[in-house]
């Protein structure tokens, strides 16, 4: 056994793309379901907190195995524990396009969440493994490029192949990309070692150790407050887009395009800033800009196309991009050796926390007869004030790397 991660028989940049590429189809998967919001409310005969709870069951189940995973998750090569995990991942989204029902759909989803997040936090723990510190940033905005991918590529192409066909044919469509990315996986990735090396890793012991870091529950609350911080309006920004701002549902896709396009270029560049004149200066800079967008975008009435597209431009940039200084500060909270359970607890406190800001959207709007969304601007404003608080959570989490 050695004492150090295996040196890939590939580059670091290309480990990393190999990773996106998995992260790109779990984020696909779970970005779909959004836009999709018209569409399945309307076929399905649901309503928004009906709505609300399709997009919580993923979120929910993969909070609940990833924290049931936890103590396990140092004990094996994270590439085995990859691939077994991204193969349920992948079984669950094409069970989603066979879904007929709103329950069967309820239902795939929890299995996609199961697998998808411990996926996930896997992924992460790669990266932090494998990327040094001083570049951990840089690493991670490779990382989350995948969500700007997903938005500017496979959103709109989901959406229009929906619109095309019919609702399945997106999940249908991920689970053939995410069976070819396995198979890459499976004859690509290497052996990811070198945090089973030193003192055996004790499951029980360890994790109530890790569960006693003060500075662990920091980061925790970190991620928890990101979260809240964005997805609180996220899943219905479509039906309100739709609804109050008059965007045509046809033109859907153009929003996600842009706003994927343009983070494609920003997301590595915010990464090279963040590990260069430091992270909570580019977190307290995105956190200010993203405030006034979400102000600007949750009280406005009807816009023009060009006036929509430039906010959901700027949203994209400043609202997702704190994920890439907040995620690379997160990952040096814990020791490389508990690193595993703890990007696990991180996923966890991620999913349940999306989960339930999709569950308190849903109690607080309501969609009256001609489609508009109410009380979406007192989403707006719970997503900036717990944005603001995140930024003296940020100043709390120590490195222990």
């Amino acid at each position: 056994m050695t004492s150090a991660v295996p040196k890939p028989p590939l580059s670091e940049k290309s480990l990393l793309l190999l990773l996106a590429a998995v992260q790109f189809t779990h984020i696909m998967d779970f970005m779909i379901m959004m836009p999709l919001g018209p569409q399945l409310m309307r076929e399905l005969k649901i309503d928004p907190q009906q709505f609300g709870a399709l997009i919580s069951s993923f979120a929910i189940t993969s909070g609940i195995v990833g924290l049931a995973m936890a103590p396990f998750a140092d004990r094996f090569d994270r590439r085995k524990l990859l691939l077994f995990c991204y193969a349920g991942f992948t079984l669950g989204t094409l069970a989603c396009g066979l879904c007929d029902t709103a329950a069967k759909l309820f239902w795939a989803r929890a299995v996609c969440g199961a697998f998808g997040g411990v996926s996930g936090a896997t992924i992460m723990a790669i990266v932090s493994d494998v990327v040094p510190p001083e570049r951990r940033a840089q690493g991670m905005g490779i990382i989350m490029t995948a969500f700007s991918a997903a938005a500017a590529l496979g959103v709109p192409f989901g959406l229009k192949i929906a619109q095309w066909w019919k609702w399945e044919a997106p999940f249908l469509i991920v689970a053939a990309v995410a069976t070819v990315v396995w198979i890459g996986l499976h004859r690509i990735l290497p052996p990811v070692r070198g945090h089973l090396s030193g003192e055996k890793v004790r499951s029980g012991k360890d994790f109530l150790d890790l569960l006693k870091n003060g500075n662990a529950w920091t980061g925790l609350a970190l991620m928890v407050a990101m979260i809240f911080g964005h997805f609180t309006i996220i899943p219905y920004l479509s039906p309100y887009l739709v609804g109050n701002i008059g965007l045509p549902e046809s033109s859907l896709f153009l929003v996600y395009l842009t706003g994927g396009m343009v983070t494609i270029f920003t997301g590595p560049f915010i990464g090279k800033l963040a590990d260069r004149h430091g992270r909570f200066l580019l977190y307290a800079c995105l956190i200010t800009a993203a405030c006034v967008v979400i102000r600007l975008l949750t009280s406005s009435g009807p816009l023009p196309l060009w006036q929509t597209l430039l906010l959901a431009a700027l949203f994209f940039t400043c609202a997702s991009g704190r994920f890439i200084p907040g995620q690379a500060t997160i990952s040096m909270a814990v020791p490389s050796s508990r690193r595993g359970a703890y990007m696990s607890l991180v996923a966890c406190s991620r999913d349940l926390a999306s989960g339930l800001t999709a569950a308190l959207g849903g109690m607080i709007i309501s969609k009256t007869p001609d489609g508009r969304l109410l009380d979406f601007d007192k989403l707006g404003w719970i997503a900036i004030g717990v944005s603001v608080f995140s930024l003296w959570i940020f100043r709390q989490v120590k490195s222990a790397e």
